[in-house]
């Protein structure tokens, strides 16, 4: 049996715990605050700052893990490398954790090491620089902080008056110690997808078809799959994917952000790990959804190939206002009753606005009507209102 120390148990963290439980592994769930959603599936838990390093380096003596599994970017990856030497297996790797928790390295690394098309860009980390980059840059522009994670600190600058206040706002949301922000050119998009790669051990790097999302205040309000695209831009993106996964090494589930323009396609991002957007594989549109084919690739398990069904759809579901207690869910029987329905509430412990509590799937025909099957999504989250609690 693996033994599995899982870092970060949000609702994505969740479901690789019900994953990996269900080929064997024993997870250690960890994050700073307890009753997380993983950690109501796990075996064990841990509470602690992961960006303590001494904390960090305590949890790993105490349960000596076979596998390391980064779920979030608020952790001291650069104890990865350490822990690596030592014989720990960290996923996918430490170079990869390490990359993709800081925005700084992972643009880089696609910019200006693999010729990646991305969107032009600065770094400043002082609210002189940063005017300094919105100049170079030009406006509008996308600022976000270096470390962060759900579209917190993220925000478009369209004038002067909003320079300070994305500055502002960009410092506030920025997770771990790192006090920087990116600049990005604002890129005329007409879909934005995420394009969930999987590499293997033992096997060859796999492709899901490719996830269309919508976001609001940076964080995703829905996606759906398969995502129309052109055989040459999935061509394309499938290539920038290989590219940049091998580069980082290792093996796992990877989700990662293109923005598909009438010039090609466009690098955005990368995560190394299960993709919020790919909750809508949790509507069966796959023959594995990604937390089992995240979860059979960190264990080294075979995936001969990902077969798509049929079509999904996503849509959250966000709490209005906070509450410091577990919040009480109206409309659930209501929602359930719709067509082709289903709803995944998290177990978060308490709300904040706009925290994302639970998901809304359906599916479709694959050659059905995407546009319907979207509104369709919606109308079942509608159904749910969520109502904050307090102790």
């Amino acid at each position: 049996m693996k033994k599995v120390l899982l870092l970060g148990s949000g609702e994505l963290g969740r479901e690789v715990v019900i994953s990996l439980k269900r080929l064997g592994a024993y997870v250690v769930a960890c994050d700073n605050y307890e009753g997380a959603p993983a950690m109501q599936v796990a075996d064990d838990f841990e509470v602690f700052n992961m960006l303590d390093g001494t904390a960090l380096d305590a949890a790993v003596v105490k349960h000596r893990p076979d596998i390391l599994v980064p779920e979030v970017e608020s952790i001291r990856t650069d104890r990865f490398y350490d822990y690596e030497a030592e014989g720990f297996h960290v996923v996918p790797s430490a170079k990869a954790a390490n990359f993709t928790m800081n925005r700084k390295l992972i643009r880089d690394l696609a910019a200006k090491e693999l010729g990646l098309r991305t969107a032009p860009y600065q770094y400043a980390s002082t609210l002189e620089s940063f005017y300094a980059a919105v100049e170079q840059v030009g406006m509008p522009c996308v600022v976000k902080p270096l470390m962060s994670s759900s579209g917190k600190g993220q925000s478009v600058v369209k004038t002067e008056a909003d320079i300070s206040k994305a500055w502002q706002y960009a410092m506030e949301g920025s997770r771990g110690d790192l006090m920087e922000v990116i600049v990005e050119g604002f890129i005329q998009f007409h879909t934005e997808i995420t394009l969930l790669t999987v590499t293997q051990a033992h096997g060859p790097t796999l492709f899901c078809a490719p996830i269309g999302h919508r976001q609001e205040r940076g964080d995703y309000q829905e996606s759906w799959q398969p995502c129309a695209i052109s055989i040459r831009d999935l061509q394309e993106a499938q290539a920038m994917s290989d590219k940049v996964t091998a580069a980082l090494g290792g093996a796992g589930i990877w989700g990662i952000e293109f923005f598909l323009t009438s010039e090609g396609v466009v690098f955005s991002e990368l995560s190394p790990r299960p993709h919020d957007t790919g909750m809508v594989t949790l509507a069966g549109t796959q023959n594995l959804n990604e937390f089992e084919l995240h979860a059979r690739a960190l264990l080294g398990l075979p995936i001969p190939e990902i077969q798509l069904f049929r079509a999904g759809v996503s849509a959250v579901i966000l709490a209005e206002d906070a509450g410091n207690a577990p919040p009480r869910f109206e409309g659930l029987s209501e929602a359930l009753q719709l067509e082709n329905a289903d709803v995944k509430i998290f177990g978060k412990p308490n709300t904040r606005p706009y925290r994302r509590m639970a998901v809304a799937l359906t599916h479709g025909p694959l050659l059905g009507d995407m546009a319907q099957l979207r509104q369709h999504a919606k109308r079942i989250a509608d159904q749910v209102v969520v109502h904050s609690q307090h102790s």
